[in-house]
């Protein structure tokens, strides 16, 4: 992630550029960080509240109607929490960017980053695993191989699964992240030991974890499924293949202009693209694709969540029972309305009928 891996918010970077006669330039990044300092906590606060708020309305109404959950509800359940872990540091990694220096103490570098990768991770595992339980149910339907593995108590030992699995992701990064004490004020970031490749590990880890298993199972599975939703006389099955295409390009949107800019810092990193302009391009660049990538765990709770008809009526049905004043009246009036059209199609459809029986 950029915040542990380009080091953009954790970092004040500086590099000397090889110019000829053997004489040296530093690197300035006044203009970059002046930048960040307003640029980086603007976005992630609202990355933070969107998120937050979509996210926690998902936990809630999940939370209040768990008795009706199934093996999906309870993959979006813990897609949401992986969700708020991540969000939970973006305030932190803001208040980094503004004032350019770490002032939560060393556990606290270890506890955000924990809280960053876990996040990260599993949020991706979790729609990874929400792909595999919709291709199983419809191109697997009869196959009792699959039925029997989506109750819930398997659900649970799947999620517990996923985030052992987060965990041994993140580990790496988070035993590596320290404090370090520079001249203009402490740092947060990854400290990977000197001589070993954990470093070109990370940005190729990033890659195959971040964007080539959970992109490739996502073509392969909704290119099953879509073939079979297009044979099947229903008028929602337009509505669901649309959905799962929004699926993919979203994922695919958020997702690819932050891991080309991983993969291109992997490539500095080797020593094939040296210099100033190279340094504060990738930085900058980061900076931009990073806040596109964080927006897909804002996007999470409307394409997973409320584009659904059984989450969208629950979750009116809990609006209506916190706020009846509101949401109370406008449920009562949809109703009333709903009701007297209806009652007029019926009674058209009587007149025509007795019409018709006349002639």
């Amino acid at each position: 992630m950029a915040a542990m891996y380009s080091n953009v918010t954790t970092e004040n970077y500086s590099e000397y550029e090889n110019i000829p006669n053997g004489k040296y330039s530093f690197c300035s990044n006044i203009k970059l960080k002046a930048f960040s300092r307003v640029f980086l906590p603007t976005l992630y606060s609202i990355v933070f509240v969107v998120g937050f708020i979509g996210n926690g309305l998902v936990v809630c109404v999940l939370v209040k109607y768990h008795k009706k959950s199934n093996m999906s509800d309870l993959c979006l359940f813990n897609l949401a929490i992986s969700d708020l872990l991540f969000l939970i540091s973006l305030p932190f990694w803001a208040h980094y960017a503004a004032i350019s220096k770490w002032s939560f103490g060393s556990f606290m570098c270890h506890a955000v980053t924990a809280l960053y990768m876990l996040g990260f991770y599993g949020s991706i595992f979790f729609m990874i695993l929400m792909t595999v339980d919709r291709y199983a149910v419809i191109v697997h339907t009869y196959t009792s191989l699959f039925s029997k593995h989506r109750s819930v108590r398997s659900g649970i030992a799947l999620a517990l699964f996923i985030w052992a699995l987060s965990s041994g992701a993140s580990l790496p990064t988070i035993i590596f992240s320290k404090v370090k004490n520079e001249s203009d004020g402490s740092r947060c970031k990854v400290e990977n030991p000197e001589g070993s490749a954990w470093e070109s590990f990370s940005y190729i880890e990033l890659n195959i974890l971040g964007l080539i298993i959970p992109l490739s199972v996502m073509v392969f599975c909704y290119s099953r499924i879509i073939p079979i939703l297009m044979t099947m006389k229903s008028q929602k099955k337009h509505k669901a293949v649309r959905l799962m295409l929004v699926l993919v390009t979203v994922f695919f949107l958020s997702w690819m202009p932050y891991n080309i800019v991983i993969f291109l810092m992997f490539l500095k990193q080797l020593g094939y693209m040296t210099g100033c302009d190279w340094e504060q391009d990738l930085h900058m660049a980061m900076q931009w694709v990073e806040t596109i990538a964080f927006s897909h765990c804002c996007l999470n709770p409307i394409i997973y969540a409320f584009v659904g008809q059984k989450f969208k009526n629950l979750f009116l049905k809990i609006l209506n029972e916190w706020f009846p004043l509101c949401f109370g009246r406008c449920t009562a009036t949809e109703t009333m309305f709903s009701e007297s059209r209806s009652c007029k199609s019926s009674r058209w459809t009587s007149i025509s009928t007795k019409t018709k029986s006349k002639q």
